[in-house]
């Protein structure tokens, strides 16, 4: 019988994706989507862009979406004062 990474052993396991989600962030000074795990906030690059306001907010989520699930938590570490 051959071995998976669905066996018993946990070191042959797939790596499990963390539990973040992506949350609205409000306050002082940023309103936006962010991590809830880090301090990655998305930050698009530019003006919406489409030829209406749906087609503007179907580009804008879909490149949010795109980057939030393309980051990495390590690389936007929390400030260790930061309010969860």
């Amino acid at each position: 019988m051959s071995e998976t990474a669905n066996d018993s052993h946990p070191e042959r396991r797939p790596m499990v994706a963390t539990r973040r989600k992506q949350i609205w962030i409000e306050g002082s000074r940023i309103q936006g989507s962010g991590c809830s795990e880090c301090a990655w906030i998305f930050n698009p690059s530019g003006p919406p862009t489409g030829d209406s306001l749906d087609e503007m907010k179907e580009i804008y989520e879909r490149h949010r979406d795109k980057e939030f699930a393309a980051h990495v938590c390590a690389e936007h570490p929390r400030p260790r004062n930061a309010k969860v």
